[in-house]
């Protein structure tokens, strides 16, 4: 399908341009022919009016003629002077009889005054000309027709190689066009099949999360009715797969709920002051349960205190949306206390780390969070993925850890904190080492303190 298009694209790019270039070739070649044919038409009628103004005129002794034209004396002089810009000239009488002419043979072609200029054929010859014939008289009394001609391949000469190099310029062109439109394509196209890509692998993760808490549901439900004298206890312990279950489908609806959102700018971020320092001691305050259950402590700690607080609230207060910001830094201190595993003896720590500190400059400040952990870590290659929907690190790897928390996440965690991070024009960044811990670094533009 995406070749498909890809090659059409292509096709358009190169059919489009080819078109133009055409159109503009074509113009190119009227103008340059019809400048030629001007320019030797101007030639022409400036040889007329040089030769008529040069012609001998003597007065005639003759009954009913008052002048006649001395031949000998009037061409001998121009003879010479229009040879040497290919010009020829012929003199016809009155009558239209040819008394001069300056081509080795007569030219068998009627005579047609005409001033505009006309192209002419010899009959019985392929030599092309272009004319202007004029007619010379005194009063009412014509003297003879003066016709001026000039070779035809001065414009035909030009105008060939005009062609041949507007066509093999155009054809160069367009198929150069072809070439870049096959390259344009292939990067236009190539958002889109990720695109499509990722929607399909969306498609297909979305429905694999779904099936499986359905099946679940399905399968307990079809027991407890199964049985026509159910325990209490059993019946209460089914009822509570049933219930976290469906509390575990709801979160997964939230959390594409909320990506769509995202996705399609529907969501609507409600921008308001946020002390980020009470924010995290929230959250922190709402994860201590969970980490004391595993023997984890939560520190926090504020990197290179300012000496002057005035006033303490502002110092770590930014624009932003507090509930995305609570769920951001939720999911990433939830992350930090799952996937570190419980201390083995009393004298190990486990401890998860969450250090606030200021950056930049006055009116250009940012805030920086990092969560680290001492947990499992996470392999190189799987840390560009790793906000990617549905991404799994290594499953086999967190299995154990996973199947220690009775409500499994969604694994859309990160992909949430990575959007939620970018609404607030902000950065995330995570480093991370096989069984040394990961470490999670939110950095927020205080956007408040922007002139």
């Amino acid at each position: 399908m995406f070749q498909a298009t890809r090659y059409r694209l292509a096709l358009w790019y190169a059919i489009v341009t080819a078109v133009l270039l055409l159109l503009f070739a074509t113009g190119v070649y009227m103008y340059v022919r019809n400048t030629l044919i001007e320019r030797v038409d101007d030639t022409l009628n400036h040889v007329v009016e040089v030769v008529t103004r040069s012609l001998v005129i003597e007065p005639a002794y003759t009954q009913n003629k008052e002048w006649r034209l001395n031949v000998e004396a009037s061409f001998q002089d121009n003879t010479d002077t229009v040879e040497d810009d290919h010009i020829d000239l012929e003199w016809f009488s009155p009558t239209g009889e040819l008394l001069r002419s300056t081509f080795s043979m007569p030219l068998d072609i009627p005579l047609h005054p005409n001033r505009t200029g006309e192209t002419v054929r010899e009959a019985n010859s392929s030599v092309l000309l272009r004319q202007i014939t004029e007619r010379v008289e005194i009063g009412q009394q014509v003297l003879g027709y003066l016709r001026v001609s000039h070779p035809w391949f001065e414009v035909t000469k030009p105008s060939r190689q005009l062609i041949v190099d507007l066509s093999l310029g155009t054809s160069a062109m367009a198929i150069s066009v072809a070439a870049i439109g096959w390259w344009l394509s292939g990067l236009a196209m190539k958002p889109v099949k990720e695109s499509y890509q990722r929607l399909k692998q969306f498609t297909a993760d979305a429905s694999h999360e779904l099936r499986n808490p359905v099946a679940t549901i399905q399968t307990n439900v079809q027991v407890a009715l199964a049985d026509p004298n159910p325990l209490p206890a059993l019946q209460r312990q089914q009822l509570q797969v049933v219930e976290r279950l469906t509390r575990r489908l709801g979160n997964l609806v939230d959390d594409l709920l909320f990506l769509a959102r995202q996705d399609s700018a529907l969501a609507r971020s409600k921008m308001a002051s946020v002390p980020l320092d009470a924010l995290a001691i929230e959250v922190i305050e709402e994860q201590r349960l969970v980490a004391a259950a595993k023997g984890i402590d939560i520190l926090v700690e504020i990197v290179n205190p300012p000496d002057r607080i005035d006033p303490v609230e502002e110092i770590f207060t930014i624009e932003g949306d507090w509930e995305q910001l609570a769920r951001l830094f939720t999911n990433l201190i939830g992350n930090a206390v799952k996937y570190t595993p419980m201390p083995q003896t009393e004298t190990d720590k486990a401890e998860v780390r969450v250090q606030l500190q200021r950056l930049g400059r006055p009116r250009h400040d940012y805030l920086q969070v990092k969560i680290s952990d001492r947990g499992i870590g996470i392999p190189e290659d799987a840390l560009p993925h790793l906000f990617d929907r549905f991404y799994r690190v290594d499953p086999s790897r967190a299995k154990k850890e996973r199947e220690k928390e009775k409500n499994t996440g969604s694994g859309l965690g990160l992909a949430i904190a990575a959007a939620i991070v970018e609404n607030h024009q902000g950065q995330i960044h995570i480093e991370s080492q096989i069984d040394r811990g990961t470490t999670v670094t939110v950095t927020l533009p205080d956007r408040s303190k922007v002139a």
